[in-house]
């Protein structure tokens, strides 16, 4: 059976342990019956991709649209895992998953923005600040994303790089990828004043303040940009939790708000920062941590069974940090809160 030959809907959708319940249409995914209802529930791609939304079918019948094994293997499925984002209920549909509530979900909306500054902060790095209309504020969590519908209809996703109240604009950090569409236009011909189309916002990947563990911050390249969102929001909270930042480039030029992040850790007693570069050549005269990023965090908290770990950059930084730290380091797998890039390609715009 495929979505195409699904019985008739509406089918209902019940979340435990909260007990939310809502539709979905016929041929709908759960995830996005949900997001469309205003039901907060975890994801990151929505592509079936990274594996965020990934939860237990307690009863019921869904059939996966198109996904990626690394995000939902052979043997989950048979285990009784789904995919909420690719997943269409066949029948009524029981899940277990966390994170349910009204009050985290925001509404995604659409309008239009404009492209009020336009920064190049590394050789390929460009950092884009997008005016919203003054009349109609975005509501969003420090660490969601917005998407970009491009003309053709496709979309390009980038998550937000300043915290609400540094708003009512957003900020963006755009990583060229030659010959992408959206890339390629950002680096040679994008101005001030040009208009764009968004909608979010998106994503599940943003601080959780019921907590009083100490955290880790991992970012990769241009995964920094929810974590500097994430930073500001803890600084304007009054957030005092131990926060350890290990942010990794190729070459010190990556860490392209290198500065920034040395101001926060003066007037943040609570914030470290281990930067980590991977290929220094020896013109960079690095003395700094080197080799992969993830590691580094293993080498200074070996036990990690007390911590929260929030981390964003390229799919193999995430997902080989979410596997290691809960088999080698103690991590509980429920503390660790990922916004995975999807692809090295300009599919999809997280990385691009």
């Amino acid at each position: 059976m495929t979505a195409a030959t699904a019985g008739a809907g509406p089918f209902q959708i019940t979340v435990q342990p909260s007990g939310r319940a809502f539709s979905a249409h016929e041929g709908e995914p759960i995830l996005q019956a949900a997001i469309r209802q205003g039901i907060g529930m975890p994801y990151g791609c929505k592509d079936g991709a990274c594996g965020s939304c990934k939860c237990r079918k307690l009863e019921g019948s869904v059939v996966h649209g198109v996904h990626q094994a690394k995000a939902l293997s052979a043997e989950e499925e048979a285990a009784g895992y789904i995919l909420t984002c690719c997943g269409v209920p066949q029948t009524d549909v029981v899940i277990e998953s966390r994170q349910v509530t009204d009050e985290s979900a925001y509404p995604v909306r659409k309008m239009p923005s404009r492209v009020s500054t336009l920064e190049k902060v590394s050789p390929d790095v460009m950092v884009i600040k997008l005016q919203l209309p003054a009349n109609d504020t975005m509501r969003y969590h420090a660490g969601q994303y917005v998407e970009f519908i491009l003309r053709d209809g496709s979309r390009r996703s980038y998550s937000m790089a300043n915290a609400p109240h540094n708003g009512p604009g957003v900020e963006l950090h755009v990583r060229h990828m030659p010959g992408g569409k959206f890339t390629d236009h950002v680096f040679t011909a994008m101005k001030e004043k040009e208009i764009l189309r968004v909608e979010g916002p998106f994503g599940s990947f943003y601080l959780r303040e019921d907590s009083a563990k100490p955290m880790v911050l991992l970012a990769s390249g241009t995964g920094f940009a929810p974590i500097k969102a994430l930073i500001e929001h803890m600084q304007f909270k009054g957030i005092t939790r131990d926060a350890t930042l290990y942010w990794g480039g190729r070459r010190p030029v990556d860490l392209y708000m290198d500065e920034w992040v040395r101001a926060k850790c003066a007037e943040m007693p609570q914030l470290k920062y281990v930067p980590v570069i991977s290929n220094a050549l020896p013109e960079d005269n690095w003395t700094g941590r080197t080799g992969f990023v993830h590691k580094a965090v293993m080498e200074d908290f070996p036990d990690l069974s007390g911590h929260q770990v929030y981390a964003c950059g390229a799919p193999v930084v995430v997902d080989s940090a979410r596997a290691e730290y809960s088999a080698l380091c103690k991590l509980p797998p429920e503390e660790f809160y990922a916004d995975s890039f999807t692809s090295e390609a300009d599919k999809h715009g997280k990385v691009a």
